[in-house]
């Protein structure tokens, strides 16, 4: 019975590469962490914590294709609450007005067996510019336990200059960098 399951399970992980397949980020395992500096002492760590998505990748191609991510810009957390409210506000986020931030991908580029660069349009305050993501897969493999689904776990590393979509509070000063550096932990189902 045991070798059946396991026969199963690779059954099923090698569909998982027969063709293209479409994937979720698991929001229970997903982080979109950013920083920036800080009157250039030190770098701010924030993150933000209500992230969805989806794409389709083909593991034996590294086609990549169908891109969307979501990220509910009120979600964001740097650990300090009135910090928190400032960057809500106007002067960064202005969550009211602009409730999400998106970021969408027509295909990406393998540069290794595990790894890849992937171009696409952010939206963030209302206007739309392009950022590329520097992706590593770090396994690919049915899960363990619980869902037992295909998951790809991925880390991917993107540097976006803020005042390019307008958000220029503290950067002539230099209170508050441009550059913010972000950083993305995911793991990624197939989906059902």
């Amino acid at each position: 019975m045991r070798l059946l399951s396991v026969a199963a399970l690779l059954v099923a992980a090698s569909s998982a590469h027969a063709a293209p397949q479409k994937f979720t980020l698991d929001p229970d395992h997903t982080v979109v962490a950013f920083t920036v500096e800080h009157v250039g002492y030190a770098r701010v760590l924030g993150i933000f914590g209500d992230v969805s998505g989806t794409f389709v990748y083909d593991a034996e191609t590294q086609m990549l294709r169908d891109v969307s991510v979501t990220i509910a810009a009120a979600s964001v957390d740097t650990f300090h609450d009135a910090r928190n409210e400032h960057v809500k506000k106007g002067d960064f986020l202005n969550t009211s007005a602009f409730p999400e931030m998106t970021f969408t991908a027509a295909s990406g580029n393998p540069t290794g067996a595990d790894a890849g660069t992937v171009t696409g349009d952010l939206t963030l305050l209302g206007q739309t510019h392009p950022v590329t993501l520097n992706v590593t897969l770090n396994k690919s493999a049915a899960y363990p336990f619980g869902h037992r689904r295909f998951v790809l776990g991925l880390s991917i590393t993107a540097e976006i200059t803020r005042s390019e979509w307008g958000m220029t509070y503290a950067v002539e000063n230099g209170l508050v960098g441009d550059t913010v550096a972000i950083m993305i932990e995911t793991e990624a189902m197939q989906m059902e």
